[in-house]
């Protein structure tokens, strides 16, 4: 363990995002997420989706060069529906970097897609359904 870092963030799990580049994309995917199919690197984390969000915003910066920096999957048929898990996704995103931080939305099979040429994934245990965001990584300015 070490001071200022959230346990819940593993050496696997650090050593991915220490080692991505400005505009890399991390996933985090729930429980019923082909991510081991899905081809980049996986690592899973025993917690819900939400929580796995927070911890890795503790540390991750969020990409303002782009219009959008993090993705939600759209509910299939119904697009326009909010699940609970967004509304979560919204409350750490605004906290961790902001409110000019907007969770965009990828119909299901954009959304897949985009999760294949991401860097990594970070499989939880987020039992609800469409549990899943893509993060695109910024930089940190320098003092």
């Amino acid at each position: 363990m070490l001071k200022t870092i959230d346990p819940l963030l593993g050496p696997d799990l650090l050593y991915i995002m220490r080692a991505m580049g400005h505009g890399d994309e991390l996933a985090i995917v729930d429980a019923n997420y082909p991510a081991y199919s899905a081809g980049p690197e996986v690592v899973t984390i025993e917690v819900d989706a939400v929580r796995a969000l927070d911890a890795i915003l503790s540390l991750l910066p969020l990409d303002t060069f782009v219009p959008e920096a993090c993705w939600r999957m759209q509910v299939i048929d119904h697009p326009n529906q909010e699940e609970p898990v967004f509304a979560e996704f919204r409350a750490v995103i605004a906290k961790r970097e902001g409110p000019q931080f907007k969770l965009a939305e990828l119909e299901r099979f954009a959304f897949y897609d985009r999760v294949k040429q991401s860097f990594a994934i970070v499989k939880t245990n987020e039992r609800r359904l469409y549990g899943n965001v893509i993060l695109k990584k910024g930089i940190v300015r320098p003092d």
